[in-house]
């Protein structure tokens, strides 16, 4: 089994390996091939199996993951908490352990909660991982065995049945290398008596298989191998069963090929991006204001050592020490949600790339199709009914096969009657035949045949000028040649390959009529039905789907017609034409695409980086190795349900459950999960930008300190915990992709920041000139006014309109009021502080309340002012039922 990463690590093979990447080992023949691996076909011996297992390294892409220790260490590593380790040092320095204990903790707590909750995350894909585990059967010491996949080294012979995934690239081997041990598989008890059956009459018709390649290339129709051929890890074996010698394992298959691609794409998240802006903002804010605090005080003399102290803990107070640990635990909590959607998150990041997506680049087979194959309507000869033409095709069908043709056939084919019928001799399809036949009785004694196959060799049955019954022809014109039969099929054939579909031809014979041309079926992948209404919806909410597909143009242009995806279709091998004088044409030709269709894992990593370039937040769903590249590269890449373990490694979100739907409720909650992130960063930074500018004219004005140091960090550690408590808010997702704007989010926050200011001048005024309090009262009114009007803050802040307009979620409402009851019990008993009592601080309360209403006024103007074309009153006006 190939383990799922994104990195092939080639440190364990010897560049002398008879295995080397860069030996085409596959276009060797059996003879060379054996010479190169140094092996027979009867199998290793398990000590040789061990030696080159040391060799060669397990069967598996290696995961290059970080180190736990050096993953939670780079939770020290930034912009933020630089500031906040400078703040705890000079704490330490100047001896204030109390406060250096605090900011420890803060900064800890940070690093351990993002960890834990992206450790938490990978272990959930750790936990699909080990759920998806193959075994394989190998040839060992002479004896047939199953052990792990991950333990195939070159040179094993193994033995892959219907419906096996294979292990590990292998050269078929033909029934000649496998005489003498035909039998042992029933010996084994590994097969149904109907499945040895079934694989008797394949063995007689030739040394091949049927391949589903889809996971591979994008193809979604199986391709037959034969013996002396070549198949690929990650391949399903649709029909057959044969011995193959393994010659590629772990990063020398062509997954491991693949997953080099997947190597260089690395992206930085928007959500990444917007941290650190406004982690710049607020730090050159806090330094700069915290500085010319410092200036005066020295030029005032005051005391160095407490104006040091004081300052630190400002900035402390300043910075948004909880940002990262607010906004990891709000995705963490909405990666929960997405989870019990059947959506695991691997990449926190993600989700605020889910909410902004744009387009969204979705593979086609299994993806927006079944990945099945399903009959269309048929094309029947003139004097044959359709009923003749099914029940022909359906007998000449057989289910226990498990052939993926005979399989849509019979399902195309249900409700035609064939009880009265016995097929007495059924010839299976191989590929020199390339056709089936039945011999069938009917129940009133009289005996025909039916062969269903690839048109061409139906049409070799019968007479090239066959006049037939069927033809439309006037009695004037009877004794006219007929029409070629020729002629007529292959239109037919011509027609529906424009459509997309694959033909198979069906013919009668009976002893008065001989071989008789009855029509063709058509054979197409069918659409999901949850499909087209899933790419609508996608659309009503900004995000145009694009099809991304191995498949012909025909086939994609059939799928996308089906689906209103836009007929605007491209083949891929476009990219390439030199009639194009630049790579701006290519990229227009890309962004104006619907849908691309014969492409290669590197045409749809060009793909998603072209359209990043254009300024799109890209998703991109996969299911196969060949999507592992892009998945990488997108800003949100999702595999999709039964994902091979290449493309659950390189994507940020894996569906649990079939279909787009799932994506479509995975945008809708990534978009409230960002409303909530929005929502705090605009009153952390509206709150920064209140303290620390009403301190520092306070100090420079009136040369009083408003609040003291243990005020500030109680103002930080009751109100950074409770804020926490937003990661479980009720919001409404938005119409439109979401999508960090800062200057939306400085303007927004800094009218509600200079609001507060100027309510906390207002409150100062009348303090000290119209009651006339003592300054250690003051000190404690004003440490309730900014605890209270603060918190209040965050009620406005989740709105874009008024702040009624959505109901808060009861956790925030009672978490805000339980940090503002504390807040107020100190400050009337004076804890910490002087007291103010009862009466004070209801009047404080009601002060904070008043201004809490004008804030919220102001910030609607304000969102009118930075965001024009977004009417927020009208977002709001959904019900809370939407949620």
């Amino acid at each position: 089994m190939l383990k799922r990463d994104d990195v092939a690590d080639e440190s364990h093979v010897d560049a002398q390996s008879p295995a080397h990447l860069d030996r085409e080992l596959n276009e060797l023949s059996l003879p060379d091939l054996q010479s190169e691996l140094k092996c027979t076909l009867e199998g290793m011996t398990q000590e040789d199996a061990g030696r080159r297992s040391i060799e060669f390294g397990f069967n598996e892409i290696p995961e290059k993951g970080q180190r736990p220790l050096l993953k939670f260490l780079s939770y020290f590593w930034g912009p933020i908490p630089w500031m906040i380790e400078v703040a705890a040092l000079l704490s330490a320095l100047v001896q204030h352990w109390e406060d250096f204990a605090i900011i420890l903790v803060l900064l800890v707590g940070n690093a351990v909660v993002g960890f834990w909750e992206e450790f938490q995350a990978g272990n959930a894909i750790a936990a699909l991982k080990s759920r998806l585990a193959l075994n394989a059967r190998v040839r060992r010491d002479g004896k047939w065995t199953s052990i792990p996949a991950r333990e195939l080294v070159p040179g094993d012979v193994v033995r892959m049945r219907l419906g096996d995934i294979v292990p590990a690239d292998a050269k078929l081997l033909d029934s000649a290398k496998r005489r003498g041990r035909g039998n042992e598989s029933q010996a084994e008890g590994l097969v149904t008596s109907s499945a040895t059956k079934a694989d008797d009459v394949q063995s007689e018709t030739g040394d091949s298989v049927e391949v589903d390649q889809s996971a591979l290339t994008g193809e979604s129709l199986p391709v037959t191998r034969k013996a002396g051929e070549t198949v690929f890890s990650g391949s399903i074996i649709k029909q057959g069963e044969i011995d193959a010698l393994i010659f590629g394992t772990g990063g020398n298959t062509y997954f491991g090929k693949t997953a080099k691609l997947v190597e260089t794409a690395q992206t930085t998240s928007h959500f990444q991006k917007a941290v650190l802006k406004i982690g710049d903002f607020l730090i050159v804010v806090a330094v700069a204001l915290v500085s010319l605090i410092l200036l005066v005080a020295l030029f005032r003399g005051d005391p160095i050592t407490e104006t040091l102290q004081f300052a630190l803990v400002l900035t402390v107070a300043a910075i948004p020490v909880a940002m990262p640990t607010v906004l990891s635990v709000t995705m963490a909590v909405g990666a929960r949600v997405l989870a019990r959607g059947q959506a695991i998150v691997s990449r926190l990041a993600s989700i605020e790339e889910l909410a902004g997506m744009d387009v969204l680049c979705s593979d086609k087979t299994g993806t927006l199709t079944q990945n099945k194959l399903a009959l269309g309507e048929p094309f029947i000869m003139n004097g044959i009914t359709k009923d003749e033409l099914l029940l022909a095709a359906a007998l000449a069908s057989r289910a226990e096969n498990k052939d993926p043709i005979d399989e849509a056939v019979l399902a195309g084919c249900d409700g035609v009657r064939t009880s009265d019928y016995e097929v007495v001799h059924f010839q299976p399809f191989d590929p020199v035949h390339k056709r089936t036949e039945a011999t069938v009785h009917d129940s009133r004694g009289g005996e025909f045949k039916t062969s269903k196959g690839a048109p061409q060799v139906i049409m070799d049955l019968v007479d090239s000028t066959q006049n037939v019954a069927d033809e439309e022809t006037s009695s004037a014109s009877k004794d006219s040649l007929p029409h070629p039969l020729h002629d007529r099929v292959q239109t037919a054939i011509d027609d529906f390959a424009k459509r997309g579909f694959r033909s198979l031809g069906v013919a009668q014979w009976d002893a008065h009529n001989g071989w008789r041309f009855l029509g063709v079926l058509p054979l197409s992948d069918p659409p999901r039905e949850d499909s087209a209404s899933t790419i609508a919806t996608a659309h009503q909410m900004g995000c145009a789907v694009k099809m991304v597909t191995g498949d012909q143009l025909a086939i994609a242009r059939e799928v996308a017609t089906q689906l209103d995806m836009g007929f605007n279709l491209v083949d891929a091998q476009a990219f390439q034409d030199t009639s194009y004088q630049d790579a701006s044409q290519v990229d227009a030709l890309i962004e104006r695409a619907d849908g691309f269709a014969q492409v290669y894992p590197e045409h749809k990593f060009h793909i998603v980086d072209v359209l990043q370039k254009h300024g799109h937040i890209v998703g991109m769903t996969g299911d196969g190795v060949n999507d592992a590249p892009a998945l990488k590269k997108a800003d949100c890449g999702i595999a999709v349900s039964g994902a091979t373990d290449a493309a659950r490694a390189a994507a940020d979100i894996v569906l649990l459950s079939p279909g787009l739907s799932v994506v479509i409720d995975a945008i809708k909650e990534s978009r409230k999960i960002f409303q909530r992130m929005t929502s705090y960063a605009i009153y952390r930074i509206a709150e920064t930008i209140r303290v620390l500018l009403f301190m520092t004219l306070s100090i420079l004005v009136f040369n009083f300190y408003p609040v003291t140091a243990v005020m500030i960090v109680l103002l930080a550690l009751l109100n950074d915990g409770a804020i926490l408590s937003i990661a479980y808010d009720r919001v409404q997702y938005a119409n439109m992709p979401e999508r960090w704007d800062m200057r939306l989010v400085l303007g927004v926050a800094s009218v509600l920041g200079l609001a507060g200011v100027a309510a906390s001048f207002g409150l100062f005024y009348l303090a000290e000139q119209v009651y006339q309090l003592d300054r250690d009262t003051i000190q404690s009114l004003m440490y309730l006014k900014l605890s209270v009007a603060g918190h209040l803050t965050i009620f406005a802040t989740r709105t874009r309109g008024p702040f009624w307009s959505i109901r808060p979620a009861r956790i925030l409402f009672l978490a805000v009021l339980g940090t503002q009851v504390i807040a107020t019990l100190l400050a009337v008993y004076g804890i910490l502080m002087a007291p103010i009592g009862w009466k004070l601080a209801g009047l404080i309360w009601c002060y904070a309340l008043a201004w809490f209403l004008v804030n919220d006024r102001l910030k609607v103007i304000a969102y009118r002012i930075f965001d024009p074309s977004n009417d927020v009153l009208t977002q709001q006006k959904k019900e809370d039922s939407d949620e």
